[in-house]
């Protein structure tokens, strides 16, 4: 008989939303608090948003390149502490807002402070970790394209790039030879805020490690046409030889918009892809899994079929689906990678073919608890409907936090809350905390925002709008250790803490106390192995060679993967020591709303 999948509790919050002087979240001080909180509030998951720079309005689903880290986020005080910036660099810093983002001021401050470090890495005023740079530049085959882009795009006022000249634009040798040669310093300051970026990023992930903190993360199935990934990959896409779509992506008009969605992303060529093993794709995956344990997949319905929109249409009406890969491109990926532990974000207009993808990969999808209320009994996102290898949470970052829902939804839907979950709402927020905990989901999820009771001034996203999302901060009081020991009670309460003896976590000693944190690395190892997870966490994968791999399977890939230790890994001066470790017909989820980008 298969066992049931451990039970885990898991936090949302997004790292630019973390405390910090510098006017947004980083990687510093702030999130070393965060983490520590999440182990004394017995938290195994954190999930984030995409890492990538951000895109039009700071958007982490809009991005110059699908493989780069965001270098906003780097600690300036930590780049103090590695001798790149000196302490009186800090001194002064303007009166950023505490509660939210103000990009314009944010990057007016902080881009001149670390274009410095990154020339003092550059000139070598910090011996180790320019070696380190040299190696992570070696081995990160993605970095110097991203780079060169990044340099170029600059250099021609931000212009897309099928608007540069012509041979910069199509990457003729010759002038891409002398752009090298003319922006040799911004290309390598470019490459040199990645390593940055990737060191803390480290360094961060070892202290996960030690209080026992599995970090989820997030890979949007598309990405931008102005981006590194596409000009640097053009045979991948489906463009015209001037680099314009022939079609782009979007969704279907649905019970929320009569006119569906153009997302306008350029589509994959999935013909082209296959016939090199989706190189590309394995190579997105393997940097997705060094930068975190479990990953997201978001439009996952996107795999089994695809919503194309002819280029030039002025809304998605005129759309057709078409087949996408399937189980062809889990196959490659898990045979280059082996397992790598997935989540499929199953939210939108999912059909059979959906479904049955999933179910073949055995991958968990998602329920949305703000979604479930106000329709039948039989609605899949009631908790009572629930499979356990599925992740409940009370809302995602496109859902209004759970306050201001409660606040703007119907009296039905309130109606409906308060008889199923036999409760007068005057703690709505923390009964649908309880809801989620209680219910038999493997993994249940929070947004920060609702285990602060936050209304909707602090939502972090409202999809199909542009201005003022992705600002919402929290102040470093909020990490106190009476809401830890709550959350843990809660925790705790319904067999979510982990711990290092059982599939099924118990939390109470013999007494019926609560034990406390405790052998944090073991329980976080425990936990890998029940969650399928390698337990090499800072490693490169590189893909297994033709005669390493064996017969054709589907996911999950049961092969060994061959981890090759990085090079630019240092002692972790925070963190401790680096370790080794090792489309068928009807709608049937229609009240989950396909995210807007």
């Amino acid at each position: 008989m298969t066992s049931n999948p451990p039970r885990t509790a898991g936090i949302l919050l997004h790292p630019t939303c973390l405390p910090g002087p510098h006017g947004v979240g980083d990687l510093g001080a702030g999130a070393r608090r965060f983490v520590e909180w999440l182990g004394e509030a017995g938290v195994a998951l954190w999930q984030i948003l995409p890492l990538v720079p951000p895109g039009p309005g700071e958007s982490p689903y809009g991005t110059t390149s699908a493989l780069a880290g965001n270098p906003w986020l780097v600690s300036l005080a930590d780049l103090v502490d590695d001798g790149l910036l000196a302490a009186s660099d800090l001194e002064g810093p303007p009166a950023f807002p505490l509660d939210w983002v103000d990009p314009a001021a944010m990057k007016a401050y902080k881009g001149p402070l670390l274009d410095k470090a990154a020339d003092a890495l550059l000139d070598g005023a910090n011996g180790e970790l320019a070696a380190a740079f040299a190696g992570f530049r070696e081995e990160q085959p993605w970095v110097d394209d991203t780079a060169l882009f990044l340099a170029i795009r600059a250099a021609h006022g931000e212009r897309p790039w099928w608007e540069w000249p012509e041979g910069l634009r199509d990457r003729a040798k010759a002038a891409l030879t002398k752009a090298k040669k003319d922006l040799g310093r911004e290309i390598d300051r470019a490459a040199a805020l990645q390593f940055l970026f990737d060191h803390q990023w480290r360094a961060l992930r070892r202290l996960c490690e030690k209080h026992g903190v599995i970090i989820v993360g997030d890979l949007p199935i598309y990405v931008d046409r102005d981006s590194a990934d596409v000009w640097a990959n053009r045979d991948q896409f489906r463009l015209h030889p001037d680099g314009s779509p022939i079609a782009v992506a979007g969704v279907p008009p649905d019970f929320f918009s009569e006119t569906g969605q153009l997302w306008g992303n350029p589509l994959y060529d999935w013909e082209r892809m296959a016939r090199d093993g989706h190189g590309w794709w394995v190579q997105r995956l393997q940097r997705a899994r060094e930068l975190t344990d479990v990953v997201r997949l978001d439009h996952f319905r996107g795999f089994s079929a695809f919503w194309e929109v002819p280029a030039g249409a002025s809304d998605a009406r005129g759309g057709k689906w078409v087949d996408g890969p399937g189980t062809a491109l889990f196959a490659d990926l898990s045979a280059a990678l082996g397992h790598v532990p997935l989540i499929a974000e199953d939210l939108g207009v999912i059909d059979d073919g959906v479904i049955a993808l999933r179910e073949a990969l055995g991958l968990p999808g998602m329920r949305i608890l703000q979604f479930a209320f106000g329709e039948e009994a039989d609605h899949p996102f009631l908790p009572h409907n629930y499979v356990a290898h599925c992740v409940c949470y009370t809302g995602t970052h496109d859902n209004d936090t759970t306050l201001g829902w409660w606040q703007s939804t119907s009296d039905r839907v309130r109606d409906h809350v308060r008889r199923y979950l036999a409760t007068s709402g005057q703690d709505i927020v923390w009964d649908l905390i309880r809801a989620a905990f209680a219910s038999v989901a493997s993994m249940a999820v929070v947004p920060l925002q609702d285990v602060l009771r936050l209304d909707g001034r602090t939502r972090m996203n409202t999809p199909g709008t542009v201005e003022n999302n992705w600002r919402w901060r929290v102040r470093i009081q909020a990490f106190n250790s009476p809401l830890a020991h709550r959350v843990r009670e809660l925790v705790a309460l319904y067999g979510r803490l982990p711990a290092a003896d059982g599939d099924h976590l118990q939390a109470r000693s013999a007494t019926g106390d609560d034990p406390g944190p405790r052998d944090c690395p073991a329980r976080r190892h425990r936990l890998f192995q029940c969650l399928g997870l390698q337990p090499a966490v800072h490693q490169q994968r590189r893909p297994l060679r033709p005669a390493e791999r064996g017969p054709d399977h589907l996911w999950p890939g049961l092969e060994p993967v061959v981890a090759v230790q990085p090079r630019w890994q240092l002692s972790g001066r925070r963190g401790g020591p680096a370790r080794n470790h090792p489309r068928g017909s009807a709608p049937c989820l229609r009240k989950a709303p396909e995210h807007h980008r």
